[in-house]
């Protein structure tokens, strides 16, 4: 290792874990995310903090938990008084942070960063200040270089392109292969130097829809055992957002007078029927390779330039996505495809081969392992703890237990509208959920049922175990383990007595 390292971070937005090789996906066309997964340590089992934009991205840039960074809920800013980990690098780092931010104020160079290119335009409520709505994003200047036109009108006069019209554009105008690009050139110009860039890419985040829609035969893709299975026997919540999705196939009726369905969580798919579901979880697959195709022009860079020995390469998701199982779209859920996502590390200096890291691991932890591969202090205030042990043979998994939160929403702090009040109103309750080193997990709720999987025997989370008396004593350990996390984290959320 150099003295100074250089730091790549990928991340999608809304990718699921299964959905590489090294996660039993050996059938979805990513060749360069399973490349780069051979030549890395994976974990097996990576969680977010929170699974929802927001809140998991505050978690990944400042390495604190939601509750702890500020942005507990969508729609909220990060302050610029919380440091982001290119505020923990010494001044010869040069850092760069290209794509989706959703910290607020997108459109604007924060944080320490000393490149910045956006390419969002949707948060405007969000900006900070006024002048602020006046700024367009670089990707949004980039299309109209191009030829397109804007067709949203997000604030009056202020015209930008919706997820809708960018999810028609042909590949190579997509959000994941203009970053591709920019992050090339930005490796190239900053070779000599040592950098730490952040790449952000849009996909494979609904509309499910690509320039790619026509990859897979949707009757043929494989799914699993939750696939449209309504979850029975669990909390509330799940089982109100199950049978919204799914009542247009197990109950009829007219989709296209439900305007969250029709017009938002569907984007357009018919979900009448097994085949419409199967079309739209094969497109958001198939947007998945546009990811791909994103990381493949940022390795080859890296090895054009002649730093890949040099340069930690990291791959992961902000959150995951339902696709379809346990009768769900889009994340805010606990499931394993919601809260579980991809996690890679290519450390060339520790190991070219693929290592696969058995036990859990979380996103609280990705700040201070960073600054350690880098060489650098880890900051007294951060709440996670440094994996670089592990990754040097030194440490394993095998008593690491990792928390997931959510945390509701009010009137003060709001979540949009899920499609019904009664997902809105189970949606505002705060949840708190462990997943102990034997690989059992537990989901409480103050006004809710609680959930207990055995992930070991039941890994699709198909059988609640919390009502088994016999479990009892397994449910009051884990709920004191939820207990102690709180103290040290400072967390307040009211969780039951078990």
């Amino acid at each position: 290792m150099a003295e100074r390292p250089n730091l790549v971070f990928i991340f999608s937005d809304q990718q699921r874990a299964d959905t590489m090789a090294c996660y039993g996906n050996d059938w979805l066309n990513v060749p360069n995310l399973n490349a780069l997964a051979d030549q890395s340590f994976v974990f097996q089992n990576a969680y977010v903090t929170q699974p929802v934009c927001t809140p998991a991205r505050a978690s990944i840039m400042t390495g604190l938990y939601p509750h702890a960074a500020g942005p507990i809920v969508n729609q909220l800013v990060l302050s610029r008084e919380t440091p982001v980990i290119a505020e923990m690098l010494p001044d010869e780092y040069y850092c760069g942070y290209y794509g989706k931010w959703h910290l607020g104020d997108d459109v604007i160079r924060q944080h320490g960063f000393d490149e910045w290119i956006s390419t969002e335009d949707g948060h405007i409520p969000e900006y900070t200040q006024r002048e602020y709505r006046n700024v367009y994003s670089t990707y949004w200047h980039y299309l109209v270089d191009n030829g397109y036109e804007p067709d949203m009108e997000r604030a009056p006069g202020k015209f930008i392109f919706s997820p809708r019209l960018r999810s028609q554009l042909p590949e190579e105008h997509q959000m994941a292969s203009f970053l591709g690009d920019r992050a090339a050139d930005f490796i190239e110009r900053n070779s000599d130097k040592p950098f730490v860039l952040y790449v952000s890419t849009f996909e494979p985040h609904p509309p499910y829809n690509g320039p790619l829609n026509d990859m897979y035969d949707p009757a043929q893709i494989p799914v699993g055992p939750a696939f449209l299975q309504r979850p029975d026997g669990t909390s509330l919540f799940n089982r109100v957002r199950g049978n919204y999705y799914t009542q247009y196939m197990y109950e009829g009726g007219d989709q296209s007078a439900d305007p969250y369905i029709s017009g938002n969580a569907t984007s357009g798919h018919d979900v009448t029927t097994e085949l419409g579901w199967r079309t739209l979880r094969a497109h958001y697959l198939a947007n998945v390779t546009l990811v791909d195709r994103m990381v493949k022009k940022i390795t080859d860079a890296l090895d054009k330039a002649g730093v890949s020995d040099n340069t930690v390469v990291v791959f992961t998701s902000e959150h995951g996505e339902m696709a379809g199982d346990h009768g769900m779209l889009e994340k805010r859920s606990f499931y394993e495809e919601a809260a579980r996502v991809p996690l890679t590390m290519r450390v060339p200096w520790l190991s070219r081969e693929q290592t696969i890291l058995e036990g859990s691991a979380g996103h609280i932890d990705l700040v201070p392992t960073l600054l350690d591969l880098l060489g650098q202090e880890r900051p007294d205030h951060l709440q996670g703890k440094s994996l670089a042990p592990v990754l040097r043979g030194e440490k394993d998994l095998s008593d690491n237990e990792v928390v997931v939160q959510w945390n509701g929403n009010s009137e003060e702090l709001p979540d949009r509208f899920l499609g019904s009040a009664a997902i809105n109103r189970m949606n505002a309750l705060p949840r708190r959920c462990i997943i102990t080193p034997d690989r059992w997990k537990l989901a409480l709720c103050a006004g809710d049922e609680g959930e207990l999987f055995d992930l070991n025997n039941d890994p699709h989370e198909l059988n609640n175990l919390y009502g088994d008396p016999t479990h009892r004593d397994r449910i009051i350990d884990m709920s004191a383990r939820l207990r102690i996390w709180q103290l040290e984290s400072g967390d307040i959320a009211p969780l039951p007595s078990p």
